[in-house]
């Protein structure tokens, strides 16, 4: 199937639909997450704000001052748990934003900036931690030697290590039954697959497809949608399926919004769009 096909081309996209641009007003869009209502919250990290998009197709700031955060997801009881990397930490933000700072350190060392998470159906969860340099920093260096993945599990104030072998990790996202793992390696190029144990340990890592993303989300049936030049989405088996073409320079990201879930959002630089699916998403 050739890149520049139409959406509706790709089997998990709604016959007709076409891609709906929401607005253009920000400077750099990320972190889609949706509540149990249907409402897409995302970041717009330079400007360090986040902003709701609710089923009636409102679009209104969330918070104002969020610690710069990145990547966001939505626990069980409504909190944005964001990727804060103004201090490099992770922040629970109440739904009347009050803010917890859930981890600010490894082994006392200043994490890179946390940058996408996805929590498992234990509360527990997974980071990446890539290094990119803020223009709101101090510092000019990493304190850590390596870009990692983390696991931080519920309750607990210490992060563990889940992956130190990776390059520039950066897109994650599981499976709803908390069985295995993806997570895109942006500066490699790939994207693996891990198997995830009962204490939340990875294992079996396995080259899903070699091509890296800076977000990801997966669909009901089990498909992957890789984010970057466009949304390319590939099946359970790593078989690209298509890619879906987005008129802005880079894909920060995507999650499945609306009430039956069922609208494709797309962070897209200074924008963001939907699209019409004939899937529904998972969170």
């Amino acid at each position: 199937m050739p890149d520049a096909a139409a959406p509706d081309s790709l089997k998990v996209v709604q016959p007709g639909a076409t891609l709906e641009k929401i607005s253009s007003q920000f400077t750099f869009t990320e972190g889609p997450t949706v509540d149990k209502k249907g409402t897409v919250y995302f970041t717009d990290q330079p400007n360090d704000k986040i902003w709701a998009y609710d089923t009636d197709g409102k679009l209104a700031i969330f918070m104002d001052k969020t610690g710069r955060s990145n990547g966001l997801y939505i626990d069980k009881k409504g909190n944005l748990i964001a990727c804060a990397d103004q201090r490099n930490e992770l922040w629970s933000i109440s739904p009347d934003k009050k803010v917890t700072v859930l981890l600010a350190n490894y082994q006392g060392h200043r994490f890179n900036g946390p940058n996408d998470l996805w929590l498992d159906p234990k509360g527990g969860i997974y980071f990446t931690d890539p290094y990119y340099q803020r223009p709101y920093w101090d510092h000019k260096q990493p304190d850590l030697a390596t870009q990692n993945v983390y696991y931080l599990p519920k309750g607990k104030t210490e992060a563990v290590l889940a992956d130190g072998n990776l390059m520039q990790p950066n897109g994650i996202v599981g499976s709803p039954d908390g069985t295995y793992l993806y997570v895109a390696d942006i500066k490699a190029n790939k994207t693996y697959k891990y198997q995830i144990g009962k204490d939340g340990q990875l294992s079996n890592r396995q080259l899903f497809v070699s091509q890296g993303s800076d977000g990801m989300t997966l669909d009901s049936k089990g498909n992957l949608y890789l984010t970057g030049k466009g949304v390319t989405v590939y099946d359970p088996t790593g078989k690209k399926l298509g890619n879906i073409p987005v008129p802005s320079g880079w894909v920060g990201n995507v999650c499945f919004g609306g009430k039956d879930r069922n609208t494709l959002f797309i962070t897209a630089s200074e924008s963001v769009y939907t699209l019409k699916m004939a899937v529904k998403g998972i969170e």
